[in-house]
């Protein structure tokens, strides 16, 4: 059953790369005694990945920041290097921390996975946004197959 809001984020561990190499982040650690926007998208490099939906948290970051986010999360069903990469081609450092979820397991966790094997990218994520209160979820927007409107950093700004 995927989580909904009430839910408390499991126990898991993101990837984050550093100038060291990947590092781990656990959950609790990157959820608990704050609040959180977490977005998660199908794929790094994609096109709507791409074109809208990281740009998008980029361009907002510092107005959703001020409105009591203590840190913007992008993950996706990509390993960390991928997910480095993709953070300094889109100018997401300092503003959205890029952590991979490399295995899929939060997305398991949360029961918010998508099967893409016809298009070649295997198990994913679904594209999806969430607020996190003191790791509980406060607000959790699913978008339906192919869309990106409820996701949108434009959309979570006017839930903070």
């Amino acid at each position: 059953m995927p989580i909904s809001t009430g839910d408390s984020i499991p126990a898991t561990t993101f990837k984050l790369m550093t100038d060291e190499g990947p590092v781990d982040v656990g959950s609790d650690a990157l959820f608990g005694d704050r609040t959180v926007v977490l977005f998660s998208v199908p794929g790094a490099f994609t096109p709507t990945c791409s074109a809208k939906h990281l740009p998008g948290f980029v361009a907002k970051a510092d107005e959703i920041k001020a409105k009591g986010v203590d840190e913007i999360v992008c993950t996706a069903v990509n390993d960390a290097f991928v997910m480095g990469a993709w953070g300094k081609s889109a100018g997401a450092d300092g503003k959205v921390s890029m952590l991979a979820d490399g295995n899929g397991d939060f997305v398991k966790a949360i029961g918010l996975t998508m099967d893409a094997t016809g298009a070649g990218l295997g198990m994913r994520g679904q594209r999806f946004s969430m607020i996190v209160k003191n790791g509980v979820v406060t607000t959790l927007n699913v978008e339906a197959p192919r869309d990106y409107n409820v996701s949108s950093a434009e959309h979570l700004l006017g839930q903070l």
